[in-house]
Formats: structure tokens, C-alpha cells, sequence
């Protein structure tokens, strides 16, 4: 039996915890998980496979076992520690921004000063900041969570799978919005804008939907959250649901399996470190692997590159495209059940120990 570490002591807990899902009863594979408390404290199901650890620890942790492979969920920080383990060990990165692993050391020191001044001087003078792009090409392999964005550089590695594709019949037609209600990597005017619309189309007889809900699902504040409030306010044939608090995981599964279709209005681009990245091209957006893990079709912008069949261009008439994605049905479980993607991903794993 291969013998694997996982490491995520930074921010990735719900990609940790699809790779521990899927491996769970592998039966070529042995993993141990190296988990912050942060991260620890997010995981569900856990064994004593999970170790507590952190960028003091993790180093005098890899020597007490013989691994064939190990896995850093993210290297957005303790460059000087993943390049050490990767220097010493058949190492591989999960990368979540394309652009950021090859930034220069100029780029790097301008980008210090344009936000976050102090979190970023620490990076430089605790964490080896500058050696972003060294520690980057050191890892034997950089791996992508989505296979449009695998390149020769980055290989794709498949951990997302439904759990439950289950149809739900809803009498008002349920709009979920996935993701913390911020203007920063998604589009949240543009919906309130089109709700309005929508509100009048249904007022004035212009729609066959008279039941309508929309659900914000992630923590509002902000401007984002008054505008919710006065949208709330100011319709009388839709239904709002958001939260101004951290929505629980129970809570956040049992809307999304409640959902009719998923809308997930991104920015095309955003930026990570202050490094421009570009979803669907250098970044991947957690709303895939929420569409594929509840079996939920999306309606994603029409400027969003996909050749996936559940993701949806937005079209013009968003009601109507709804309503029909609504009756389409998608197939989730012939691509994305558990057995044929805990396959897929053990055939990635075997070439990255043995290549």
C-alpha cells in the first residue's frame, strides 16, 4: 500500500476534506492529513490519520514516517518551509492561482505595499516570501482542481464527486446563490439589479413563474448586506433569504440540496497577492466544485470558458433559462460518482510516485 501525507495548514479546508472524503476506504492508498487547528477544527469524519500540525512542526513530522508522495493543499505562505519539504521529498502543490506561482521578486516587492502592508512584511521577513516562484518550481509537480485547467506545467488532479444529485421538488422555483456575499469576486450588484427586473416582469404579468426564491448563501455585511436589506424590502413577489452571520455547514448543505439551479455570478477576473488572475483560465472558482458535489446544474456569466455540460452561459431571459434548467436533467453520477473518480484520482496518484 502507497504510503501519502497530506498538508493544509493555511486556508483549504473544503478541498482537505474532498480529498479525505474520496480517499477514505482506498484501498491502494494510506494518507495521513497534517492539519492546522484552523483546518482541523472544519474537518468532519476524521480519524487518527489527522495530525495537528503547523509550519514549526511539519518538518520533524515528515521525518518519523517514509512517504511516497506528499500533497500541500496550498503554498500561499511558509515558502521557506515548502521548499524545504519539497526539496527533501517527491513533493507535489495544489496551485489555486496560476499567475501567482510564477511572480518575479519585482513584482512581488511592488505588490507588497499596495495592500495589506503588514501581513505581507511578515510573509517577507518570516515566511520567504520571495521565494514564491522557487518554491513553486522545486515541487516535482504542480497540480489544478479543474481539468480545463490543466496545462503541461500544472496536471489535473480529480477529488470532487456527488455525494447527492437527488431531484427536489420545490414549489417556488429556488435560486441559490453559493459563496460569502462580496463584491470583491463576484458580481453581487448585477443580481440585485436583475432581481428587480425580475420583480417587475412578474408583476406585470410578463412571467408563467409567480414563485420565486432567491437564496444568498454566505455571510453578508457591508454595503452588500443593506443592499440585501432594502432588497428585501422592496420586493413583494420574491422570496430573499440571507445571512448576516458564518452560514453552518449543516446549513449550507441542506440549501444547496434544496436548490433548483445554482447562479454564480463571477467576476472574470480578480486578483491574489495583487497579481491579476482570471477564473476559468488561471483560477478556479469553488462553485464547481459545489455544483459537482450536490449534483446541481449553474448558471455561470456568459463570458465564463467552460466545456463542461452543468454549467450554464447566462442568457438574457435568466427567468426562463432558469425555469428550463430547472426541468434539464444532468447525469452527475455516470462522470462523478465516488467509485470512478476515487479511481481517477488513484491513477493520478500513482503517476506522480512513479514518474
Amino acid at each position: 500500500m502507497r504510503k501519502i501525507a497530506y498538508i493544509e495548514i493555511d486556508t483549504h479546508a473544503e478541498i482537505a476534506q474532498s480529498f479525505l472524503d474520496v480517499m477514505k476506504d482506498s484501498t491502494g492508498f494510506s494518507v495521513d492529513y497534517y492539519f492546522s487547528k484552523k483546518i482541523k477544527d472544519q474537518i468532519d469524519d476524521y480519524n487518527e490519520d489527522v495530525f495537528l500540525s503547523d509550519s514549526s512542526m511539519i518538518l520533524e513530522q515528515l521525518k518519523v514516517k517514509k512517504y511516497d508522495l506528499i500533497i500541500v493543499g496550498t503554498v500561499h505562505r511558509y515558502f521557506n518551509t515548502f521548499q524545504t519539504i519539497a526539496e527533501k521529498y517527491n513533493t507535489s502543490f495544489i496551485v489555486h492561482n496560476i499567475n501567482f506561482t510564477t511572480i518575479s521578486k519585482s513584482d512581488l516587492i511592488k505588490n507588497i505595499f499596495k495592500e495589506d502592508l503588514i501581513y505581507r512584511l511578515k510573509l517577507w521577513w518570516k515566511e520567504g516570501l520571495f521565494y514564491t516562484s522557487k518554491t513553486y518550481r522545486k515541487a516535482k509537480n504542480l497540480l489544478v482542481l479543474d481539468e480545463e485547467l490543466a496545462s503541461v506545467s500544472c496536471q489535473f488532479l480529480p477529488i470532487f464527486y456527488t455525494k447527492n444529485d437527488a431531484f427536489t421538488e420545490n414549489k417556488v422555483l429556488t435560486v441559490v446563490i453559493p459563496g460569502g456575499v462580496s463584491q470583491k469576486r463576484r458580481d453581487y450588484y448585477s443580481i440585485f439589479s436583475k432581481i428587480k427586473e425580475l420583480e417587475n416582469s412578474i408583476k406585470e404579468g410578463k412571467s408563467e413563474i409567480k414563485l420565486l426564491q432567491f437564496v444568498f448563501l454566505g455571510k453578508a455585511s457591508g454595503n452588500e448586506l443593506t443592499e440585501l436589506i432594502n432588497l428585501e424590502g422592496s420586493v413583494e413577489y420574491i422570496s430573499i433569504q440571507y445571512f448576516s452571520e458564518r452560514v453552518s455547514p449543516e446549513g449550507f448543505e441542506g440549501w444547496m440540496q434544496k436548490a433548483d439551479v445554482l447562479w454564480c455570478p463571477i467576476q472574470e477576473e480578480t486578483t491574489f497577492f495583487s497579481q491579476k488572475e482570471i477564473y476559468g483560465k488561471t483560477k478556479m472558482t469553488g462553485n464547481l466544485g459545489d455544483a459537482i458535489k450536490y449534483g446541481k446544474s449553474a448558471v455561470f456569466p456568459a463570458n465564463y470558458s467552460s466545456k463542461l455540460d452543468f454549467i450554464i452561459p447566462e442568457q438574457k431571459d435568466i427567468l426562463e433559462q432558469f425555469r428550463i434548467v430547472k426541468q434539464a436533467s444532468f447525469d452527475f453520477q455516470k462522470n462523478y460518482n465516488k467509485k470512478k473518480v476515487q479511481q481517477e484520482l488513484e491513477n493520478v496518484l500513482n503517476r506522480l510516485i512513479f514518474t
